[in-house]
């Protein structure tokens, strides 16, 4: 009598029990835009560090009539109520900004309606159309004053850095002058700005700190030294 045959039995572990998997789904298209992040919420104790980058070939924002379009825009934002700009510094292809906001959705609205200034003013003034901003803006809090003193020396002394990463030369003492530097009173060493006969100049377009961090909590770790050169990142 034939002996019954055994069958060997295999076990089997799931690894997963459906859902999304990695890389499932319609390719992504080159080029295509990633999902924007949640935005971090926003209390008015707290200051809060922006930076708006151009499209590229867009105009150089430090010069002329396209500046002063973007300091008009700042001082008209600050009269509207919504943020507060406090310190800014304009580069050749992006504006770095340091404001204040009651929460998050006055400060999307300030900066949504500052950014359509700023496009429109310098859009007028070099007699261009189309879009400016690359995207939208990118926004921190600054929970510490030792964030507030480093994001103040990283936007006031901007130009300084890219300067000194291209082995430019800047004198001792000076202060940007596409910046808000010209009215900022805690700086340590002597200094000297040079005035803008193409800038709005009177009344000054930023706006006094309201916050304890921005107005006084910073000073903690010291005042900023005019020739002091901000690291790239800061923490």
């Amino acid at each position: 009598m034939a002996r019954p045959m055994k069958i060997a039995q295999r076990s089997f572990e799931f690894t997963s029990w459906g859902g999304a998997r990695k890389g499932a789904g319609r390719p992504r298209k080159p080029g295509a835009r990633l999902r924007h992040a949640a935005r971090a919420p926003l209390a008015s104790r707290f200051p809060v560090l922006v930076t708006m980058r151009a499209v590229a070939g867009s105009p150089n924002l430090r010069r002329g009539a396209a500046y002063a379009a973007v300091e008009a825009a700042i001082g008209a934002a600050n009269l509207g109520g919504g943020v507060r700009i406090v310190h800014f510094s304009v580069q050749t292809n992006h504006v770095h900004l340091v404001g204040e906001a009651v929460g998050t959705s006055e400060l999307s609205r300030g900066l949504q309606g500052l950014s359509i200034r700023i496009a429109r003013g310098v859009n007028r003034a070099t007699r261009r159309r189309g879009k400016l901003w690359a995207d939208r803006y990118h926004a921190r809090v600054l929970r510490t004053p030792r964030e507030v003193r480093n994001a103040l020396c990283y936007v006031l002394q901007n130009a300084r850095r890219h300067s000194d990463v291209r082995r430019g030369i800047v004198e001792p003492g000076w202060i940007d002058p596409c910046s808000s530097g010209r009215w900022f009173e805690a700086w340590r060493g002597e200094h000297r700005a040079a005035p803008r006969t193409d800038a709005v100049a009177e009344p000054p377009p930023v706006a006094a700190p309201r916050t304890w961090l921005l107005s006084t909590g910073w000073r903690r770790w010291g005042l900023i030294d005019v020739d002091e050169v901000p690291p790239a990142a800061f923490g």
